[in-house]
């Protein structure tokens, strides 16, 4: 099972301590150590460790649409995608 995190500034203003998303991936290595990534901008993060089953090559998350402007973490499987 993957672990999945992330930190939102509510007020808008930047993270007090955007340092704190790698303490949290290194926290929940033992649930993905396939893989770490974390993204996001100054007010907002979002990040998943991956234990990598399926889609070995392409299936490194948090996904993001071409303009960055849409992020969003899975675990589990979406099946019929096109």
């Amino acid at each position: 099972m993957c672990g999945i995190f992330g930190a939102v500034s509510l007020n808008g203003k930047p993270l007090r301590h955007p340092d704190c998303l790698h303490a949290m991936a290194a926290t929940l290595a033992h649930r993905g150590p396939d893989g770490e990534r974390i993204v996001g901008h100054e007010s907002a993060q979002l990040g998943a460790r991956r234990l990598a089953i399926m889609d070995l090559t392409t299936g490194d998350q948090p996904f993001q649409s071409p303009d960055g402007a849409i992020w969003m973490v899975c675990n589990g499987e979406i099946y019929n995608a096109r």
